[in-house]
């Protein structure tokens, strides 16, 4: 890998132009294990924003060459550099004023020749104790496939919300796509008090809520503090009676709240950097605008 990385060159730069300048797609085509890779690597690009799929070498000179048009580039992967196959594809996509990128561990191969950019995959020896089986040289390969999608990633300004529009089913749409407001109690549903509430009148309310939780609102009804079911034990064990007591002389003032549009993995971020388990949202104005807790992200599957 590190030799592999020494060699790049102004041919990398010139694969990924010709890439960024391409108004078709990218078909990536290779045969045996470097056909794996190939596959990998167009899997790769077209899940970081560069249009690409694979065709097989064999499959490409019996009928699917159709599927390769005049603006596509082609990126061949073939250790040798020698693949019949794909020397029998490179002078027809030529034809069609097609561009090649060719993946070789042969710069002097017949395939590296043809090639408008040539990328260096060369190894010294395969990791197998034969030095036959493809090991090395396909890993290197790989390397420099991925290293394609990531550059181009990178010129084309790909974001995280872009990588997950392309991801949106398991855990990684949910965790890039989910945002507090998809998975919050909205306000409506929020158990909410004001300040001069006695502790019956919010005992009341913290059951109907169902949240072990209360929020506390001023007169202006935007978000004073919060009083849990742990603040209640806290003041009676220190204060003994607590029915004449306001809500507002035992909350939590200046409570931890998140922004309605913030991910729900931060808002799971918060919870357990300072170990809580209810967390308040509000709006920008600092109104109550819903809560969640740990049970809300479990069940929307975010952790």
């Amino acid at each position: 890998m590190a030799q592999v990385a020494a060699r790049l060159d102004a041919s990398f730069a010139r694969a990924v132009g010709l890439i960024l300048a391409c108004r078709g797609r990218v078909i990536v085509s290779g045969i045996g294990k470097s056909g794996h890779i190939a596959r990998k690597v167009a899997a790769t690009m077209a899940s970081t924003g560069t249009p690409a799929y694979f065709v097989h070498a064999a499959e490409a000179v019996h009928g699917d060459l159709g599927m390769i048009a005049r603006d596509d580039v082609l990126i061949a992967l073939s250790n040798s550099g020698e693949n019949d196959e794909l020397l029998t594809v490179v002078p027809l996509v030529k034809r069609q004023g097609g561009k090649l990128i060719a993946i070789t561990g042969n710069v002097g191969s017949s395939l590296a020749q043809e090639a408008d950019a040539h990328l260096d995959a060369r190894v010294d020896e395969e990791a197998c104790p034969l030095n036959l089986a493809p090991t090395a040289s396909t890993t290197a390969a790989l390397a420099l496939g991925d290293a394609l999608a990531v550059a181009l990633l990178d010129a084309r300004g790909f974001s995280a919300d872009d990588f997950a529009r392309s991801h949106p089913g398991g855990a990684l749409g949910r965790k890039l796509l989910t945002h507090v407001r998809d998975v919050m109690q909205p306000a409506e549903r929020v158990a909410s008090v004001g300040t001069d509430a006695t502790i019956p009148a919010v005992l009341a309310a913290m059951s109907r809520g169902g949240m072990g939780m209360v929020a506390v609102l001023d007169a202006a009804h935007r978000l004073a503090g919060i009083f849990t079911d742990g603040d209640l034990r806290r003041a009676l064990e220190r204060l003994g009676d607590l029915r004449p007591v306001a809500v507002g002389t035992l909350m939590t003032r200046n409570p931890r709240t998140i922004g309605p549009e913030r991910l729900a993995v931060e808002a799971v971020e918060m919870m357990e950097r300072h170990q809580i388990n209810q967390l308040l949202v509000t709006t920008a104005d600092g109104r109550l605008a819903g809560a969640l807790n740990m049970h809300d992200l479990f069940r929307a599957k975010v952790i």
